[in-house]
C-alpha cells in the first residue's frame, strides 16, 4: 500500500504532502509514543489522536512516512513545519481510531508491532 491509498481509504485531508508514493507495509494506532518506539516496525503509518511535535519526532526516528491524526484533529503550524523538514506526510481523518484502523486492515494493511 502507498500513502495515497491511505488518503482514499480514510477519506483523509492532506495537511502536509510528503512522498505520496512511499510504500507502507504496516500500521500502528497509538497515543503513547513510548509504545511506538518500543514495538513498531519500519515502514509503518502512525494513527494517533495525540497532536504535538513529539509525534513527528517519533515517526522520524522510526522511519515512518505518514502520520494520520484521527477524530478530525488538526496539527498546528509548528508540527506541520517539523513534518515538512522531515518529509513526513500528515493526514487527518474524521474517523475514530478503531474505525480508521479497521478500514486499513480491511484494505490489507496489517499491524506493525513486534509482539
Amino acid at each position: 500500500m502507498e500513502v495515497h491509498d491511505i488518503v482514499d481509504i480514510l477519506e483523509a485531508e492532506i495537511v502536509n504532502e510528503g512522498d505520496m508514493d512511499a510504500e507502507i507495509k504496516t500500521a500502528c494506532g497509538s497515543d503513547m509514543m513510548s509504545d511506538v518506539l518500543a514495538f513498531v516496525k519500519e515502514q509503518s503509518v502512525l494513527l494517533t489522536g495525540l497532536v504535538n511535535p513529539q509525534v513527528v519526532r517519533t515517526a522520524d526516528m522510526m522511519d515512518m512516512h505518514c502520520i494520520v491524526f484521527i477524530r478530525g484533529k488538526s496539527p498546528d503550524d509548528t508540527i506541520i513545519a517539523l513534518a515538512k523538514q522531515r518529509d513526513i506526510t500528515l493526514l487527518k481523518t474524521r474517523y475514530r481510531m478503531f474505525t480508521a484502523c479497521g478500514k486499513l486492515y480491511d484494505a490489507g494493511l496489517r499491524g506493525g508491532c513486534n509482539i
